[in-house]
C-alpha cells in the first residue's frame, strides 16, 4: 500500500510553511542576539531536520506505541523533572533545562506537555471503557485521580520556576475533562475553587504585599509583577516589541530590519521580529496560516475517529492555541507576558521536537481509513 498517497497536505504544508518563516524570521533576529549563542537559524533549521525523523518514526511505529507506553513517559519526565531541581544549572534564575556539552539544552517540561496529553487521553479512554453510565462518585474519583496525575509535574515545573508551561499542563487538562463527557457540574465546582483560590492569592498581593511575601514568597511576587507590568505597557521589552510592530506599516521594514532591540528576540518575542519586518501584510499572513493549520485539526478530530484520537487532538488543540493566542497577545501588549513561546516558530529544540513528536501524531490520525464526520 502507498502510504504517501494518504498523507494530508493540509497539514504538511502549514508545517513546512511555518519552517521557511522561523527560519527566516530567527535570522533577522540575530542581529541583536549574543553572538556566543551561535548561528540560532542554522540550528532551527537543523531541529526541524531532526524532528522531521522524528515525524517518519512515528509514521513507522503509530500512535497506538506511544499510547502503550504513556505511564513510563510520564514516570521518566517526572524523575527528569526532580533531578532538575536538583541538578539543573539556573539560567536567568530559573532551572529549567539541562546543559548537554556540544549539543545545546534539554528542557523536559516540553516534552512533558505532550506526555500529559498521551497520559490523559489513555486514562479517559479507560474510563469510557469500564464505565458506560459512570456514577457521581466514579467521576469524582477519576477526576480526583486524573488531577493528581496533573498536579505532580505541575509542582515540578512550577518550583523551577516556569509558571507558564504550568498554565499550559492545565489548559491541556480541562479541555480533556471538558469533552470526555463528564458531568458538567464539576466544572462548576472546580472553577469555583480556582476562582476562590486566585482571588486569595490576588488579594494578598494587592492588599497586603508583606504578607503575599511572607506567605508564598518573593519569587511568586516578582512572577506576579511580571504578568501585571503589562497593563500599562512597562518594561524594555514590551515596550521596544511595540515599537517595532507599530513602526512597521503595511510591508514592514524588511527582511533583517528589526529597528529596535528587545530581549528574548529568537523566543518570547519572534512575532515582533516578523512583524516588524514583514508588517501588517506579513503578519496577517502568519495569523491566518495559523488558524487554517488549527481548523485543519478541529475539522480532523470532528471525523469519526477513534475516541481516544479525539481525546487527544482535544488536548493539542488546546495546547496549540493558547499558546498562540497568549504570545501574539502578549506581543501585541493585549495580554500579559508568560514567556509562553509561539509553536513552530520560536527558537528552541526542546519545544519543536515536541511539536514534530505531535506533528506525526496527527499525520498518523488522518491516515486512518474510512474516516467520516460525526453526525
Amino acid at each position: 500500500m502507498n502510504t504517501k498517497k494518504k498523507i494530508d497536505f493540509t497539514i504538511l504544508i502549514p508545517i513546512l510553511l511555518f519552517a521557511i518563516i522561523s527560519i527566516i524570521t530567527i535570522t533577522s533576529a540575530l542581529t541583536y542576539l549574543s553572538p556566543s549563542l551561535g548561528n540560532l537559524a542554522l540550528k532551527q533549521a537543523m531541529w526541524y531536520i531532526i524532528g522531521g525523523g522524528l515525524v517518519l518514526l512515528l509514521l513507522h511505529f503509530k500512535n497506538e506505541y506511544l499510547y502503550q507506553n504513556a505511564f513510563l513517559f510520564y514516570i521518566l519526565f517526572n524523575i527528569l523533572l526532580l533531578l532538575l531541581l536538583i541538578f539543573g544549572q539556573p539560567i536567568n534564575n530559573s532551572k529549567c533545562w539541562f546543559i548537554i556539552p556540544g549539543i545545546g539544552s534539554f528542557q523536559p517540561s516540553e516534552f512533558m506537555k505532550i506526555i500529559l496529553i498521551l497520559v490523559l487521553g489513555v486514562m479517559i479512554q479507560k474510563f469510557h471503557d469500564k464505565t458506560q453510565n459512570p456514577t457521581c462518585k466514579e467521576e469524582f474519583f477519576f477526576i480526583l485521580k486524573t488531577f493528581c496525575i496533573v498536579l505532580i509535574p505541575s509542582i515540578l515545573t512550577f518550583l523551577e520556576p516556569d509558571t507558564g508551561v504550568v498554565i499550559i499542563y492545565f489548559i491541556i487538562y480541562f479541555l480533556m475533562l471538558f469533552i470526555s463527557g463528564i458531568r458538567l457540574r464539576w466544572f462548576l465546582f472546580v472553577g469555583l475553587f480556582f476562582l476562590l483560590v486566585i482571588g486569595l492569592v490576588f488579594g494578598f498581593y494587592f492588599f497586603n504585599q508583606d504578607l503575599f511575601i511572607h506567605l508564598f514568597g518573593t519569587k511568586l511576587f516578582y512572577r506576579l509583577e511580571r504578568i501585571f507590568s503589562w497593563s500599562d505597557g512597562s518594561g524594555l521589552q514590551l515596550e521596544n516589541a511595540m515599537a517595532a510592530i507599530g513602526s512597521s506599516g503595511f510591508l514592514g521594514h524588511g527582511f533583517n530590519h528589526t529597528p529596535i532591540y528587545f530581549p528574548e528576540s529568537g523566543t518570547d518575542f519572534i512575532f515582533a521580529v516578523y512583524a516588524s519586518n514583514f508588517g501588517f501584510l506579513g503578519s496577517v499572513f502568519l495569523i491566518a496560516l495559523i488558524c487554517f493549520f488549527d481548523y485543519q485539526l478541529i475539522h480532523l478530530a470532528m471525523k469519526k475517529i477513534k475516541p481516544i484520537h479525539q481525546f487527544i487532538l482535544a488536548g493539542i488543540i488546546a495546547m496549540l492555541v493558547f499558546q498562540q493566542i497568549q504570545n501574539i497577545g502578549m506581543n501585541l501588549g493585549l495580554l500579559p507576558i508568560t514567556g509562553i513561546t509561539l509553536p513552530f516558530i520560536s527558537y528552541g529544540g526542546s519545544s519543536l521536537l515536541s511539536y514534530m513528536v505531535i506533528v506525526g501524531m496527527i499525520i498518523n490520525i488522518s491516515k486512518e481509513p474510512n474516516r467520516h464526520y460525526i453526525t
